[in-house]
């Protein structure tokens, strides 16, 4: 499979920490078998400063620099179980073509690989887009195309997408990344000013845009332009 961590750095964490966290994340409404599977597996202290290592596997954010976090992995969990068409349990990639507004870290783009054909994912912030595609490439994943961009436009020379992945919240949903959903498409994003965030899934019916609401959340707001 694309993208499969290697094992580097694997045995500083225990398998016990990582079984309490997906036990937990069970517990809170993540049922995808295969999601789990992933958080269980994606090495997720590789993906945090090295002080931070001790609490990777903590269900919390965490601070990456520059201002920004790291999600905690139950909202990694659900966006990306949000974004699978119903009754899919892993396998074959799922999903086409996937967009990820905001790669961070790079840690919900290595949880999403092996669920997309391909993951094309963007970032304004150069410095967090270099160091993510260098971790990521070390890590093996084959199948990320990286841009250093405005997470506002989306990427309309690869549109339409079988999902969206917004991980920062803007005060609605964006125009361009809701033209750029292909039929049947799922968007996941959170909207909203801080402590008022909702994360929603806006799916593209033959009927329309049908909106979901998932949870309330606390992400970084999205952020018009490049850095």
């Amino acid at each position: 499979m694309s993208g499969q961590p290697t094992s580097r750095g694997i045995g500083m964490t225990s398998a016990r920490t990582r079984e309490r966290l997906i036990q937990r994340l069970g517990e809170n409404g993540i049922s995808n078998t295969a999601v789990l599977e992933r958080i269980r597996s994606v090495p997720r202290h590789l993906f945090v400063d090295e002080a931070l290592a001790s609490r990777a596997y903590e269900d919390t954010a965490l601070p990456i620099g520059q201002g920004q976090t790291i999600s905690q992995p139950w909202v990694v969990a659900l966006m990306t179980q949000a974004v699978l068409p119903p009754g899919n349990g892993g396998g074959v990639p799922p999903l086409g073509k996937v967009l990820e507004v905001g790669t961070g870290c790079g840690y919900q783009t290595a949880v999403l690989s092996p669920f997309a054909r391909t993951v094309f994912t963007i970032e304004r912030l150069a410095g967090l887009q270099r160091a993510a595609r260098t971790r990521l490439n070390e890590l093996g994943f084959g199948n990320i195309r990286y841009r250093h961009g405005d997470g506002f436009q989306g990427w309309p020379g690869q549109a339409p997408f079988d999902a969206i992945l917004v991980a920062a919240a803007p005060a609605d949903v964006p125009e361009a990344l809701l033209e750029q959903l292909a039929p049947g498409g799922r968007l996941v994003i959170p909207v909203g000013p801080a402590g008022q965030q909702e994360l929603l899934r806006v799916t593209r019916t033959p009927d329309g845009l049908q909106r979901e609401l998932l949870s309330q959340v606390s992400f970084v707001p999205l952020v018009e332009g490049m850095g």
